[in-house]
């Protein structure tokens, strides 16, 4: 296999921080300043227009004010592109039918800015990797001389090797500020095997896993849990946009990645395990058209992360050597993966599958999965002989466990001792 290029951040702390930190700060506060100053001006222009602007036209409008100026040309125009992002995904939102959903919020408590991250590109660091430095720069504004630079001493983890740097990102949090340094890394990694794997993605089970002898179902119940909490306690704040409504958003949104995270990384683990080469992924990218869950369906299926789990599980998969195929899932959750008959009764009850024509009895998540791996299969396309599918009917469940923030077997979460 051909070395292939993987883009990966590591984080490093600031041993020098003492002498930087006022510096950082200054850069922090700087980037939620000139985000306030582009919201405003976003939201003028839209309340004038009707027409939210885009990254490339706040930033041509923004060039000559004051606040552009505070930060690294490059800096700066990644603060504008995060919010025309985020009013992008906001009003995605509300096409989708979530009135729930808000515009991004000013950066600011009371009359304090927060330290915001601050992005350095290509012109705006010079790396030392021999000495473990990196000299990050400050916007005209900011300096005392053409030479002014903040030039901080980092520490990674062990074996981690920073190199080939690509941006480095400027983070405070719990007190303190670190460096997320982006590297390109080229790797070379032996596929595990020529096996096939089939994931068919979901709300109830986020994923069910089928390898063609062996079932293996993801439920999404902590996440579940999560949301129903999170949305309760947003719906008790009186400000949707006060610090505490804030605050439980970016919890939320650290929950739902790392569970997301644990997921895939199991996900891979276990088909390297099986000497799987290939994953195939039931593509959903469009299912939000065609699909009408009522109401209550249809908020499940907007808030549904299938697109991050499957670029999660792409780059993870990846580094083991192991390729990620998108195929269309269509009539895969109709067809008996036995026989090929297709019909909308076969799928009896909430997750149980009985086929009409050759009796097979499966899990409906499994059996959607084993479609989705047959596709890439054509030598095993359902003939309708007697190929065990016993398995089927009873696949493996890997539960998260909240208390350890890990997946474990079904038997292990419950008999784990207090």
């Amino acid at each position: 296999m051909a070395n292939r290029q993987v883009t990966r951040t590591h984080v490093a702390s600031i041993r020098n921080r003492r002498q930087v930190r006022s510096g950082l700060d200054s850069l922090g506060f700087a980037a939620s300043k000139l985000w306030n100053v582009a919201r405003w001006t976003a939201e003028r222009i839209w309340s004038e227009t009707g027409h939210i602007p885009g990254h490339a036209e706040l930033s041509s409008y923004l060039k000559s004010k004051e606040r552009y100026a505070d930060l690294n040309a490059q800096s700066s125009q990644r603060v504008i592109q995060e919010l025309a992002e985020a009013f992008k995904s906001w009003y995605g939102h509300r096409q989708n039918g979530d009135q729930n959903a808000n515009p991004p919020a000013y950066r600011k408590h009371g009359d304090q800015h927060p330290r915001s991250t601050v992005t350095f590109k290509e012109d705006g660091f010079k790396h030392d990797p021999e000495n473990g430095r990196v000299r990050l720069s400050k916007g005209r504004n900011l300096k005392y001389g053409w030479s002014d630079f903040i030039l901080c001493e980092y520490a990674a983890d062990p074996g981690v090797d920073i190199e080939n740097v690509q941006q480095v990102r400027a983070v405070y949090g719990r007190g303190e500020w670190r460096l997320h340094f982006v590297c390109r890394h080229e790797i070379d990694p032996e596929p595990p095997g020529d096996g096939v794997a089939g994931i068919d993605l979901g709300i109830s089970n986020v994923a069910a896993v089928s390898f063609g002898d062996e079932g293996v179902l993801y439920p999404g119940g902590a996440l579940k849990e999560d949301e129903y909490w999170f949305h309760k306690k947003r719906a008790e704040c009186d400000d949707s946009s006060s610090t505490e409504a804030e605050r439980l958003d970016r919890k939320r949104t650290e929950r739902r990645s790392h569970f997301l995270h644990t997921l895939s990384k199991d996900i891979v683990a276990e088909c390297f395990e099986r000497a799987v080469g290939t994953i195939v992924v039931g593509d959903l990218s469009d299912i939000r058209n065609r699909e009408d869950r009522g109401d209550h369906g249809n908020l499940d299926l907007h808030g549904w992360a299938f697109n991050r789990l499957t670029s999660m599980l792409e780059y993870k998969a990846e580094e083991r050597g192991i390729d990620v195929e998108q195929v269309d899932e269509r009539g895969t959750s109709k067809t008996c993966s036995s026989c090929g008959t297709e019909g909308d009764g076969q799928r009896v009850e909430r997750g149980l599958y009985v086929c009409e024509s050759c009796g097979t009895v499966a899990n409906a998540d499994i059996n959607g999965a084993e479609n989705i791996r047959q596709k890439v299969l054509p030598s095993l396309a359902p003939d309708g002989g007697d190929r065990d599918n016993g398995w089927m009917a009873q696949p493996a469940v890997r539960l998260f466990d909240k208390s350890t923030g890990r997946v474990r077997s079904q038997e292990q979460v419950v008999d784990r001792e207090p």
